[in-house]
């Protein structure tokens, strides 16, 4: 059975340390090995000064090379020096985060390949643009960007301990702006408290069953 049907996805996760790059590389690799054609996107690269740490280590795990596509920024065609949120990042650099850049690149992505993997920049509510004034819409998040693209999810979590508040938090978020829950990436590393695993696991196939009948949990192991 495939892992997913072709298309675009957002990867996202609980947080900044949620292993969304792992992750994001090693579907890929598991991806390439039934025969999809595969990329990884970073969608936001912050803490770099040209090329994405991150898109370079999604070639490592998945144990190729990097593309022309990584070569010629197409898979990160937006890098700030700063290691912030983008909404700082850019306005350190005097500049905004121009989504439409990204956009382009995604789809230019999708043209060559079955399957896109966007990894995001942070969890769900990390702002991309600064906080509006009154009168004028007041935010600007990355759940929005996935809402307005329509992109299905993909949700990096764990067992470890608090996994399941952010969790949950993050699908609530998902619910109101009706974005779509393709899988849940359950980290299969590090193991964690085997009662702690085994309860948080079951409580979000429960909630996924209730509210994304369609969404599956796929087990992700330990990278190279």
């Amino acid at each position: 059975m495939t892992l997913l049907p072709h298309g675009v996805y957002f990867v996202s996760g609980i947080d900044t340390d949620a292993g969304k790059s792992y992750a994001t590389g090693i579907l890929a690799r598991m991806l390439a090995e039934q025969g999809e054609r595969v990329i990884t996107q970073k969608f936001i690269q912050t803490g770099n000064t040209d090329a994405s740490e991150d898109i370079a280590l999604h070639r490592r795990l998945m144990g190729i090379p990097l593309q022309p596509a990584d070569l010629d920024r197409t898979t990160c065609p937006v890098v700030y020096r700063f290691p912030a949120s983008p909404h700082l990042a850019a306005a350190l650099e005097e500049t905004r985060v121009d989504t439409s850049v990204i956009a382009a690149a995604t789809q230019k992505l999708a043209e060559r390949y079955d399957i896109v993997l966007v990894e995001g920049a942070g969890g769900l509510l990390v702002p991309l643009a600064p906080f509006a004034p009154a009168g004028e819409p007041h935010q600007y998040l990355t759940a929005d960007y996935v809402a307005e693209h329509d992109l299905p999810l993909l949700f990096v979590t764990s067992a470890r301990l608090g996994s399941l508040n952010h969790t949950l938090l993050s699908f609530e978020a998902c619910r109101a702006r009706n974005i779509r829950i393709a899988a849940v990436l359950w980290k299969l590393y590090p193991e964690g408290d085997p009662v702690i695993a085994a309860d948080t696991r079951a409580y979000i196939a429960d909630y996924l069953r209730v509210y994304y009948p369609q969404a599956r949990i796929v087990d992700i192991p330990k990278g190279a």
